[in-house]
């Protein structure tokens, strides 16, 4: 393990309960330079969003944390809390969840398929493809990702 992932895993292992603990799941953590000073990004999420009240009380919850071990970050550094966006892959029964009602793309070993989510379990996700439902394990999916739509559904306002 080299010593930047030895880094990350050890900042991931100790904001996990300080996020978790403000109602947020811990999505990442990414340290980088920017200057004499490094940028910490922390990335948050939760059902229902995150909005500019919640990054304030994530940030003061990591930036405790942090300040009270000098060494972690050996200087000084700029705190980003923000949420994932739209370009982050679903790679957690979570992810799925908090897609549902979007239109996802989403690669199987075989075949590529763009439909809606209409619903996901801890194991399965089903689509709405082209007005047939496609049941697929999780685990099958190589990689998926939110469509951005431009245009609005029936009934949006």
């Amino acid at each position: 393990m080299t010593a930047q992932a030895a880094s990350r895993a050890r900042l991931l292992q100790l904001l996990e309960p300080a996020v978790t603990a403000t109602g947020f799941d811990l999505e990442d953590v990414t340290v980088a330079a920017a200057g004499k000073r490094r940028v910490v990004r922390v990335v948050v999420d939760r059902d229902g969003g995150v909005d500019l009240d919640d990054v304030a009380d994530v940030a003061r919850a990591v930036s405790d944390l942090l300040d009270a071990d000098p060494d972690l970050l050996q200087g000084a550094y700029v705190l980003e809390v923000t949420s994932p966006g739209v370009d982050r892959p679903l790679t957690q029964p979570r992810h799925w969840r908090r897609a549902e009602g979007r239109l996802v793309k989403a690669t199987l070993p075989d075949e590529v398929l763009t439909g809606r989510v209409t619903s996901s379990t801890d194991t399965e996700v089903t689509l709405d493809v082209d007005g047939s439902p496609r049941t697929l394990l999780q685990a099958q999916v190589t990689k998926a990702v939110v469509q951005v739509e431009f245009s609005k559904q029936e009934g949006e306002a």
